[in-house]
């Protein structure tokens, strides 16, 4: 499932073709009309959780103000990034029907407040000037290529392929940043005041009123960090814990993101290991709140002790 940093990589792809006019356009998907996308300009790309936000203008309308997270813009050129520039949102999955009532399609594509709404569900992804190609064969034996949602070929003749999405116009994105835990206006103190509850840390991670952008590899990977049972209530831990598990919630996301934006690869410590860096036996289960959510969760007992 893309969390906050793979979106973030998706939003620098799509950056990159801001200013262009879409010359030629394909795809799968039949929640738009993809020809309503022909002669608009991409005006700009924002990120706001699980959702990548593309807005357009008619081809002859002035190019504005970027529309861009500003963050994508100065990591392009430079390759950096700190907690402080990255700025986004993350949708939690019981607000979704929520945010799509929110998003309403406006009567004329590319008019003003014309935002496509990309929402990247378990396996969406966003390739740019290549295609994705079959990695084994299916269940029937074909080495077929993944079909695209959407194929947007720019008059510069790059092009920019969606695949495993949703699509939807909008009238303008919804965010809070001051629940994202990489962005400037991040509300640490009430990040921990909800890590306070008499909850399991566990669930209270993945809360996105709290932690937007927070996924499944992130909320196991930081409890390891922090030596935390992902079952502990977070009443029971003292303040310098509940601290080092924040910090450790902004770090290993920034790192995770700084990986993604120069093309390498992650080492995870604990998800889906059979043994922690300690040579420890791992266990794994499923959790969640009643009536909610239940994610797969991997702990060592020895690292991680349960706290009573």
């Amino acid at each position: 499932m893309p969390e906050g940093p793979s979106v973030r990589k998706f939003q620098l792809l799509a950056s990159r073709f801001v200013g262009q006019v879409v010359a030629k356009v394909g795809g799968s998907t039949r929640k738009i009309n993809v020809d309503d996308l022909k002669s608009l300009r991409l005006q700009g790309a924002q990120v706001h959780g699980k959702n990548l936000f593309l807005a357009f203008v008619a081809a002859g309308c002035p190019l504005g103000p970027n529309t861009d997270n500003p963050v994508l813009q100065g990591e392009a050129a430079s390759g950096t990034s700190s907690p402080a520039q990255v700025c986004a949102a993350w949708t939690h999955p019981e607000e979704e029907e929520l945010q799509e009532l929110l998003c309403s399609r406006p009567d004329v594509p590319g008019g003003p407040g014309s935002w496509l709404r990309v929402h990247f569900g378990l396996f969406g992804s966003i390739r740019a000037n290549e295609f994705s190609r079959a990695s084994q064969a299916n269940k029937r034996g074909d080495w077929k290529d993944p079909t695209p949602r959407l194929v947007l070929h720019f008059e510069s003749g790059g092009f920019l392929v969606f695949y495993n999405c949703r699509m939807q116009w909008c009238s303008s994105p919804v965010a809070d940043p001051t629940s994202d835990i990489l962005s400037a206006d991040f509300h640490r103190g009430q990040a921990l005041d909800a890590l306070r509850a008499p909850r399991p840390v566990c669930y209270t991670l993945l809360d996105q009123r709290y932690f937007s952008g927070l996924g499944n590899i992130i909320k196991n990977e930081i409890l390891y960090l922090a030596k935390i049972h992902p079952l502990t209530q977070g009443s029971l831990l003292v303040s310098s814990d509940l601290e080092h598990l924040l910090d450790c919630a902004i770090q290993f996301s920034l790192d995770w993101l700084q990986s993604k934006l120069r093309d390498e690869g992650l080492h995870f410590q604990i998800y889906q290991k059979e043994q922690c860096p300690l040579g420890h036996a791992v266990m794994k289960g499923t959790f969640g709140p009643s009536g909610g959510y239940k994610r797969l969760t991997w702990w060592c007992p020895q690292c991680q002790p349960a706290v009573l």
